[in-house]
């Protein structure tokens, strides 16, 4: 295995030299960085034209002056990295430093979304092959899959920002949008539900009904504008994900196991004012946010032990689970009561969600959740455009993947030996389905440094994308190849890591000696 880790290293080394080589090149011969100065008729021109070849080294031919900007970057062997200046005079470290934080922040959320929404509904629409609810995600996919990024992203803006905000000054949802939302709602869980056509239309008009109730006790209650989930909202979501969750991983048929993940949903109960005590806090620190969350893991951990005997590891992996969407539900519960504090801030006045920017300029806060708030709001609109796009694909591949590895015929041979289908596809068909997917996330992962340039664009963001467009558009070489040589590093690494996936996902795969 290390051997084998070598030897890719090194073709990995020599992919970067030889693509980083003729992209330099190409670029240095595409365009004159001097032109603009050459046809300016400015009196110091010819001070600034050789004040520019000097600074940037024009007067040494580009296959040479390549082997110039490689040695700066080779002195991060020695924790001396160059990447040289932009033509504004700017260190390239110092702008990639700003910009990675912000399209990490940008893209991040977008891709492990699209990830564990994707494969979830891949999942379950191979499993419910040709049913009302395959053939619906099946529309939805390819219509997600075949629109432009930057249109999702427009409507994004009129409707989910400039519209909401319009409608935050009344806070009440009107008639024709109660129905609208019924009836899609209704649509929407008949078909994930299905079977006979009279099984259909009752729980249609179950939802239907429950829908218009639970949005008339919204518009009763302004929930709108003053959220939140409280002790029993917290409660019964905990319970209803910790028993969901032990059905999937381990059944309901193993009681201990659903005990305890149900103890996680106690604990999480039992913590609840001692936690929001604790982040009540003007001025909250890192650790102090993380601490119960963290809590809640080590409790998982124990009722876990406590509980099982046998097959302990599905248990902790259950309770772990449970603790992680209990922790989140406390966090979105806080982020909610600080929503209407957060609308009613000055700089804000009732239009909570931006169309622009990273953060909001006239906002002038010093507590720590109304700015938590403020960043969460600037990423909704980008992380939910890019989520849209990507999700549509893994659903696509996990569902072909999926369908491909149920039809082998250790699949049969498990079914024959009279396991359950819950353990045929969860333990069995799930894992080499994955092994596909491996490399697509991988890369995924990789492009989060790469950042997205439409959606910087459309939201200005300013990201690695962003920096990458302005590098071509001025013909910086510098910047260019700074923001290439971390993103093309990116790639080959995940390239090199999916490969080691493969052989722990699948015991069958092992790497040649």
């Amino acid at each position: 295995m290390l051997a084998y880790i070598a030897r890719r290293i090194g073709i990995v080394l020599l992919i970067l030299f030889g693509s980083s080589y003729i992209v330099y090149n190409l670029e240095a011969f595409s365009g004159d960085p001097l032109a603009e100065l050459r046809t300016s008729s400015a009196k110091n021109r010819d001070f600034l034209i050789a004040q520019m070849t000097r600074e940037l080294h024009l007067d040494v031919p580009p296959p040479i002056r390549y082997f110039d900007w490689l040695r700066g970057v080779l002195g991060v062997l020695t924790g001396h990295a160059d990447l040289g200046k932009t033509r504004d005079g700017l260190l390239v470290v110092n702008e990639i430093s700003a910009a990675i934080p912000v399209t990490i922040r940008l893209v991040l959320g977008a891709t492990i979304l699209a990830i564990v929404l994707g494969i979830t509904v891949g999942v379950i629409t191979a499993i419910r092959q040709y049913s009302r609810l395959d053939y619906t995600m099946t529309f939805i996919s390819f219509l997600m899959f075949s629109l432009p990024i930057f249109w999702v992203a427009v409507l994004l803006k009129q409707y989910m920002a400039i519209e909401f905000n319009n409608f935050l000054g009344s806070g009440q949802i009107t008639v024709p949008w109660m129905i609208g939302a019924a009836i899609l709602i209704g649509i929407s869980v008949a078909g994930i539900i299905s079977g006979s056509r009279r099984r259909v239309w009752f729980i249609f008009g179950g939802a239907f009904v429950s829908t218009v109730i639970l949005l008339w006790l919204v518009n009763v209650t302004d929930w709108l504008l003053k959220p939140g989930l409280g002790i029993v909202g917290v409660g019964l979501l905990t319970a209803g994900i910790s028993v969901g969750i032990a059905a999937i991983v381990v059944g309901m048929e193993n009681r201990r196991v659903v005990l305890a993940s149900l103890t996680v949903a106690i604990a999480t109960v039992a913590l609840y004012f001692p936690i929001n005590a604790l982040w009540s806090a003007k001025h909250l620190s890192f650790l102090a946010l993380i601490a119960p969350m963290l809590l809640l893991v080590v409790l998982a951990i124990v009722a876990a032990v406590a509980f099982t005997k046998v097959d302990r590891g599905s248990a902790i992996r259950t309770t772990v689970i449970t603790s992680v969407f209990a922790s989140l539900l406390l966090l979105i519960d806080r982020m909610m009561n600080t929503w209407s504090g957060y609308i009613h801030s000055d700089g804000i006045d009732l239009r909570p969600i931006p169309t622009y920017g990273t953060v909001s300029v006239r906002l002038s806060s010093d507590n720590f959740w109304i700015n938590l708030m403020d960043g969460f709001v600037h990423v909704l609109l980008p992380t939910i455009a890019l989520t849209l796009i990507s999700f549509a694909g893994y659903v696509r591949y996990s569902r072909g993947s999926l369908l491909e590895v149920m039809n082998m015929d250790y699949i049969r041979t498990a079914r024959a030996k009279g396991l359950s289908e819950r353990v045929v596809i969860v333990r069995h068909a799930l894992r080499n389905a994955m092994i596909p997917l491996t490399t697509l996330m991988a890369f995924d992962f990789a492009g989060v440094i790469g950042g997205a340039i439409i959606t910087e664009s459309v939201f200005g963001w300013h990201g690695m994308g962003t920096l990458f467009r302005s590098a071509i558009s001025s013909q910086d070489l510098n910047l260019l190849m700074g923001v290439f040589a971390i993103t093309s590093f990116m790639a080959v690494m995940a390239n090199l890591v999916a490969d080691l996936l493969y052989s722990a996902l699948d015991p069958r795969i092992r790497v040649s000696k």
